[in-house]
């Protein structure tokens, strides 16, 4: 982190502000440190500063798997290392963002590696990104020094922020893998300021996506397994399988035979990639279809809902890359729920 980020974190469990204590400041950065809750005295909550990332949770929690995953394939998913605008293309169709968010401080909720981060920072906007996992340390190492990025570990469900101060919150590819969807989900939008745009998505959750997906009849099995030898099981049948993946390609009805095998091929969202590119990913992808501890997908209409419920105007709940993609505003005007009254409603 940088010093003068400090203005953009608060205290997870108080919301007050935090000071640097004990802070090394190397190349701008804070390279190890901790901060303190201002007004706490010698009670008050201290969080560590960690190889420049403020450390609001510890690593051993239910997204370990995450952690694996991201810092084995850190930067498999850039566009910048696949020569293909997959993350880039998925952020703005779906978002329906600008591509240019000069001055603008945006929130980016689950960051993974950081595929997304490296397309918000390209907007020219402030980006402040977390993740619940140690991907937080890929992340860094391929955005780090960028000085208009704050990178923190931290817990969406208490996250060290103040509320009313982000023009934009983006959360992709993360909320089927909380314990809770829904709070989650809602406790995303008092960070947004009033006018605010909110960017979210979710797996779906149909027939033919949940119910007949061999997936999810496959996760009890996988899902506690220790991460590296899941890993290499994973890695050895992608290996073993990928010429019939090859050849299923050009049958009517392959893609979904294959994906039902248990591999993912995304040579739709990458036409011309290399055969070693689009095996990598396999790896990743199928790896990252049975690690999750959690995987909860939903119905349009569920999610739409989880919207109305906070009270966001403009809602755009449709069908997207990564199941059911929403955006919406948070009124200019009036009040939102807080997070207990959205999630009672």
């Amino acid at each position: 982190m940088r010093p003068e980020h400090l203005n953009l974190l608060r205290c997870p469990m108080s919301g007050a502000e935090l000071a640097i204590a004990d802070g090394i400041i190397e190349d701008g950065r804070v390279r190890s440190g901790r901060l303190v809750a201002k007004g706490g005295g010698a009670a008050a909550p201290a969080y560590p500063i960690v190889d420049f990332v403020p450390r609001f949770v510890s690593s051993e929690n239910y997204a370990r798997n995450f952690g694996f995953e991201w810092n084995l394939h850190a930067r498999t998913q850039y566009d910048s290392e696949s020569g293909h605008k997959v993350s880039e293309e998925r952020l703005f169709k779906y978002s329906g963002w600008p591509r240019r968010m000069d001055s603008e401080v945006i929130l980016e909720a689950g960051s993974g590696s950081g595929r997304f981060t490296e397309s918000l920072l390209r907007t020219g906007a402030t980006v402040v990104s977390f993740d619940y996992s140690d991907a937080v340390e890929a992340n860094r190492d391929s955005n780090g020094a960028d000085p208009n990025l704050l990178l923190v570990q931290a817990d969406i469900y208490a996250m060290p922020f103040p509320r009313g101060a982000f023009d934009r919150v983006l959360c992709y590819g993360v909320l089927q893998h909380t314990p809770d969807p829904e709070a989650a989900f809602k406790a995303l939008v008092p960070h947004l300021r009033p006018g605010g745009q909110l960017a979210t998505d979710i797996y779906l959750k149909s027939l033919t996506y949940y119910w007949l997906n061999t997936r999810y009849w496959v996760r009890p099995l996988t899902r506690d397994m220790d991460p590296e030898r899941l890993y290499r099981w994973c890695k050895a049948y992608v290996s073993f399988m990928w010429p019939l993946v090859r050849a299923l390609r050009h049958l009517p009805f392959g893609q979904a035979v294959i994906w039902r095998l248990l591999i993912a091929d995304t040579i739709d969202d990458m036409p011309g990639a290399d055969d070693a590119t689009l095996k990598e990913w396999a790896y990743l992808d199928s790896f990252d279809m049975l690690s999750p501890r959690y995987d909860l997908p939903q119905t349009p209409a569920v999610f739409e809902r989880w919207h109305r419920d906070c009270g966001l105007e403009h809602i755009d709940v449709r069908l997207g890359s990564n199941g059911v993609a929403g955006s919406a505003r948070r009124p200019v005007g009036g009040s939102v729920p807080t997070e207990k009254e959205a999630t009672d409603a």
